[in-house]
């Protein structure tokens, strides 16, 4: 069973990236990837993320020389920071990435590990709540908890939901918080606003 699992989820990246490639001009994707691995010499891909599109399940990384890149991921791609796994949606805009590039056949890559190496809100579990004039007191009611992808999503008045992201190197006190959250618990915390409707955690108090 797991060989036909295997096999199913490796069509679907190897489809979602056929057809990233008929979209890319120059060659496809085939040929970018091949400039950038040089021509199999090396099978890693650094760069900033741009997007992570969880429909299609690619990862954009632009490099340093300002070339974007589009590669497929699944279900087992690993999300690698200070020797912890996350999952990719844990990835935000504007992380320093390196991708480690696999070659699924037809000239179709997808990655199967992401190591970052500076996430772009610094986080480093130092943070108390009190050194980052952005984080902010934060206070509402469970509505939904997603251990899996690492976020929950909580009501803090009038209607109003906000999606919290736990941070790459949650603490020990903090990751053991949010596992046993439950729907209906009230919780405090400190985090930075990301959007209007997302915040990353910094702790738990």
């Amino acid at each position: 069973m797991n060989s036909i699992r295997n096999a199913a989820r490796r069509a679907a990246v190897m489809g979602t990236l056929v057809a990233l490639a008929a979209c890319q001009s120059a060659g496809g994707l085939g040929s970018i990837l091949g400039s950038v691995l040089g021509g199999g010499g090396g099978q890693q891909l650094s760069g900033t993320i741009q997007v992570v599109d969880t429909r299609s399940q690619v990862i954009s990384i632009n490099q340093s020389n300002g070339q974007n890149v589009s590669v497929g991921y699944d279900a087992n791609t690993r999300v690698v920071y200070q020797n912890q796994n996350y999952p990719v949606t844990s990835l935000e805009r504007g992380d320093q990435v390196t991708a480690r590039i696999q070659d699924a056949g037809n000239g179709n890559y997808y990655t199967d590990s992401v190591q970052v190496v500076q996430p772009v809100n610094g986080s480093n579990g130092t943070n108390n709540g009190t050194s980052n004039g952005n984080v902010q007191s934060l206070t509402g009611t469970v509505r939904q908890v997603n251990t899996q992808n690492g976020y929950f999503t909580i009501d803090m008045g009038n209607g109003t939901l906000v999606t919290v992201s736990m941070p790459y190197n949650p603490t020990r006190a903090d990751q053991n918080r949010f596992q046993s959250l439950r729907n209906g618990d009230n919780v405090r915390f400190y985090g930075v606003y990301l959007n209007n409707s997302r915040v990353e955690l910094r702790q738990f108090y």
